[in-house]
């Protein structure tokens, strides 16, 4: 029994995590050339499936090869990914203590750039880029101007997405989330910031809702029934005009209608105009809002830093679950630090038992694994 709500389990479909922790998504744009998965990755996901945490996913993992953000992006467009991929998973599911998800992205017209570190300047093709797609015809701030994607395009694309959900159950993993935010692919649908077309899949908020339910349908229709399915939003774009809160609840609630048992509440990433408000906790509200008013389980992130603002997000019924990236990249054991913060137990490897603060005398929880 926990003493805290951080440290309770939570269940998804047939997935039971064993804490309210989730290791978001974060680029490591340190994929080989074809997009399979490095000895970068197996320390990278295997010391945070170490941490203590109860979900963690992967980078954004691309379903195309043209849905890349870099030449260095992890992929799953084809069967070749599987087992540098899988590799990491068995290393994860025999050290680690976290249930394992992977997060698909397509990054539209915000792809074939450099690497983070560099800058993420355009690649042209002559330098080895290759083109990128959108709703409409029209560049993100400081990127090459994309092509718009016709029926056929959209066709293969939310094709790719059921195919790449295939092979990531092939890998192992226990749970998808769609990359909806941020500017990419499906974003890019669903704010009319970046969609301006005149067809089924723009204009009215239901057609630029329209590509995001198609790829989430296509996905649950292979993925297993067993397994949770969510997806990511931006749940403002924060510029005057943009997606709002109000269109995320509406997506929510559609999206739960379809099967999805998981939302995460992100912002922005859209357009460069974009205002953000900044300070601990700022994107709580949208995780709380959409789980009010459209019943989904929701996920918060957004400078969650304190055990105890983590663990008040979920007790008073803001979120059901709280992802953190940045500071789990600079706090690794942030889930046993907070473990003992709150006075509750939590995953530890065998091999790092006598790290735990009790084995220094005193009157500390002992570190519990799972069998």
């Amino acid at each position: 029994m926990s003493n805290s709500t951080l440290f309770s389990p939570f269940q998804l479909r047939g997935l039971e995590l064993p804490n309210r922790i989730v290791v978001s998504p974060m680029g490591q744009y340190s994929a080989d050339a074809q997009g399979r998965a490095t000895d970068w990755h197996l320390m990278h996901l295997g010391h945070l499936a170490m941490s203590g945490s109860g979900l963690m996913f992967t980078e954004a993992t691309a379903v195309q090869p043209e849905g890349r953000i870099s030449p260095h992006d992890l992929g799953i467009w084809s069967d070749e990914h599987i087992e540098p991929i899988r590799r990491v998973v068995d290393f994860c599911r025999r050290h680690g203590g976290a249930k394992l998800g992977m997060q698909l992205y397509h990054a539209g017209r915000k792809g074939s750039v450099t690497v983070a570190w560099e800058g993420q300047k355009p690649i042209s093709r002559e330098q080895g880029g290759w083109s990128i797609w959108a709703p409409s015809a029209e560049p993100h701030a400081g990127r090459a101007t994309p092509v718009a994607l016709d029926d056929t395009g959209i066709s293969r694309t939310v094709a790719a997405f059921a195919q790449a959900a295939q092979r990531a159950d092939a890998a192992g993993f226990d749970t998808l989330e769609i990359h909806g935010a941020h500017g990419y692919l499906i974003h890019s649908f669903l704010s009319p910031l970046s969609n301006h077309r005149d067809d089924r899949y723009g204009g009215s908020r239901e057609n630029r809702m329209r590509l995001a339910l198609d790829v989430f349908d296509a996905i649950r229709s292979v993925w297993p029934e067993r397994k949770p399915l969510g997806m990511r939003l931006s749940a403002v774009d924060w510029v005057p005009g943009g997606w709002s809160i109000e269109d995320s609840v509406e997506l929510s609630t559609r999206l739960r209608e379809h099967g999805c048992d998981f939302v995460t509440a992100s912002s922005g990433g859209v357009s460069s105009d974009q205002l953000l408000k900044v300070h601990p906790g700022y994107q709580v509200p949208f995780a709380e809002q959409i789980r009010r008013e459209s019943g989904i389980a929701t996920i918060a992130v957004g400078l969650i830093t304190e055990a105890r603002q983590a663990d008040e997000i979920l007790s008073s019924g803001k979120a059901d679950l709280v992802a953190l990236a940045r500071g789990m990249m600079f706090n690794p054991r942030w889930p046993w630090h907070s473990a003992l913060e709150l006075g509750d137990s939590v995953f530890y490897p065998k091999q790092y038992d006598r790290s735990h603060p009790s084995m220094r005398g005193g009157d500390f929880l002992k570190p519990v694994r799972e069998s």
